[in-house]
């Protein structure tokens, strides 16, 4: 015990023998540091911490200071890292065709209009965000919705979860769809009473309409990415867990970070479905370029859909349409080699399942190749393997995630979202396991919280709300929410910042706030460990620090 104070009275005496880059005082601290959990100062030299204590202590440091920051009480955490989102959708959401918050089939046919209004003759129209779940009209849109607006224009308006959208018939008749065409595997084509396509392509059957569609030029990606990550910092997360890259885009957002245009830190997952993952294989991860900004080392799969469109695999018939279980997207035997290969080669592994059908047909893919592959063959003995969205889980299929080591990469907004039309595709004795934090924290399970944006906002205080009070925006829940699963405000911060950077290999590097780790923080305006649910979407970013650069200062 002696060795040990004598050496932290040796790191403090030479850690202030040179002055602060960046000095933080007068602050509320929470640093999810076990041994010192509470603070009102921290110092920072270069890109990481060099002390953290309370301001007596930190007054050895001011003097030659480059920066000091009187934080007036605000409160302070561990970076806040995205576990999952899609940085250039976000950019493009927020450049382009938003339909977020549209309310109802006649709201989307003015914006559809006025969109058309202003477009070039015969320029697609392509947007993303509806979501009918709320709508008086109870129903998906129809291309005969669009057709009354936009005759003259291919329409496609892709859902909010991504994994649907409608199109007019122009757009349909462009991409080869008629009542005869087959719906392709791992998609459904949806039909009306007469057996004409309604518009609604579902999943991998989305291709027939998007394949057309002009794709973004190299300058257009780059300025989504820079706005995205921009977004993301004024928001207060320090990083992003970017889930389906493309390698050609990954490319390009390495270069933005190398070039300082874009600020936070990425860990880069690439895409499975258009051969980025094989690439990556042959390429082998990047691991902390540019000063651990850019991180290349995970490939994002699908097993399903989501449960929104009815795409999500489940175990049982849906209970509002008995003619679907939804869909699979992978076969085990073409799938394994892949999976194999993975671990050898030390690449994270991502997949995207909703249903109970969907996570249980990961979690058994996933053993089987943990089991043929040795720890001393592997790239990582443990490798960190994901399951991105969890949603709907067998009770049996619980306590597989920690049994197994696969982290839940969980996004609490899906939960006060989907819960409003959850009950009815799925009845109620599957709701009890649906958006399940409690009960995977309490088998051992590591949660990792993100936020799907653009699927959903993408703001962190949305999120930290939905883990701790699970109920709507405006304070609703019902006996179908199942309100015992709610996490903790501790557990909610830490699925955002430590458990985060666990499921990226990097809880030595970040994820709380220690000497001797990368020195990200996200200053809040409000105590969000203490203050009344309802004031947590009231909370601010104040500034975003990532390495003890302020990338995002309020004004």
């Amino acid at each position: 015990m002696l060795r040990v104070t004598l050496l932290a009275s040796a790191l403090a005496i030479s850690a202030a023998a040179q002055p602060a880059d960046l000095l933080l005082v007068n602050g509320n601290i929470h640093t999810l540091d076990a041994a010192q959990p509470r603070a009102t100062a921290i110092a920072v030299r270069g890109d990481r911490i060099v002390f953290v204590g309370d301001a007596a202590g930190a007054e050895q440091f001011r003097a030659g200071a480059k920066r000091v920051i009187d934080l007036h009480g605000a409160t302070v955490v561990p970076g806040l890292n995205d576990a999952h989102m899609h940085l250039e959708g976000v950019g493009e959401r927020e450049l382009s065709f938003d339909l977020e918050g549209t309310k109802s089939v006649t709201d989307l046919q003015a914006k559809v209009a006025a969109r058309v209004a202003s477009a070039p003759a015969k320029k697609w129209i392509v947007g993303r965000g509806w979501i009918e779940t709320h709508w008086p009209e109870k129903r998906f849109p129809a291309r005969q919705d669009l057709d009354a607006v936009a005759p003259q224009h291919p329409v496609v308006l892709v859902r909010a979860d991504g994994h649907a959208l409608v199109a007019n018939s122009l757009a349909l008749r462009l991409g080869g769809v008629t009542r005869d065409t087959p719906a392709p595997s791992g998609g459904e084509i949806l039909h009306d009473a007469q057996g004409e396509p309604t518009g609604m392509l579902i999943d991998q059957a989305m291709t027939l309409a998007m394949r057309l569609v002009p794709p973004s030029t190299p300058e257009e990606v780059e300025q989504f990415l820079v706005v995205g990550a921009a977004r993301e910092a004024r928001l207060g997360w320090t990083g992003v867990q970017n889930a389906g890259n493309s390698f050609e885009d990954s490319e390009r957002l390495r270069r933005l970070i190398a070039d300082g245009r874009v600020k936070i830190r990425v860990y880069d997952s690439l895409s499975g479905a258009d051969g980025s993952g094989v690439k990556l294989l042959a390429a082998g991860p990047v691991i902390g370029e540019s000063a651990g900004r850019f991180t290349r080392r995970g490939v994002k799969l699908y097993i399903d859909g989501a449960l929104g469109s009815r795409g999500a695999a489940l175990l049982a018939p849906y209970a509002d349409y008995p003619q679907s279980s939804g869909l699979l997207m992978q076969e085990e035997a073409k799938l394994m080699p892949f999976l194999t290969d993975a671990l050898r080669q030390g690449i994270q592994i991502q997949t995207h399942a909703i249903g109970d059908r969907g996570n249980r047909s990961v979690l058994d893919w996933y053993e089987k190749a943990l089991a043929a592959v040795p720890v001393a063959e592997r790239g990582v003995a443990q490798p960190r393997w994901r399951i991105e969205h969890a949603q709907i889980i067998h009770p049996t299929d619980i306590p597989r995630f920690a049994q197994l080591g696969v982290i839940a990469s969980m996004q609490p907004s899906h939960a006060i979202g989907d819960l409003f039309f959850a009950p009815s595709r799925l009845g109620k004795d599957r709701l009890a396991c649906a958006y399940a934090w409690q009960s995977l924290l309490k088998s051992g399970a590591v949660i990792a919280s993100g936020s799907d944006a653009p699927v959903e906002r993408g703001e962190p205080m949305i999120e930290f709300y939905a883990a701790v009070a699970r109920r709507s925006l405006d304070g609703f829940a019902n006996e179908d929410w199942h309100l015992e699963q709610r996490m903790t405000r501790e557990q909610a911060l830490r699925a955002m910042t430590l458990d985060a950077a666990f499921a990226t290999f990097e809880e030595k590097q970040r994820g709380s706030i220690e000497v001797g780790k990368w020195a990200d923080f996200t200053v809040l305006s409000a105590d969000i460990l203490k203050i009344p649910e309802p004031e947590i979407l009231k909370t601010r970013c104040l500034y975003t620090i990532v390495g003890g650069e302020v990338v995002h200062e309020a004004k």
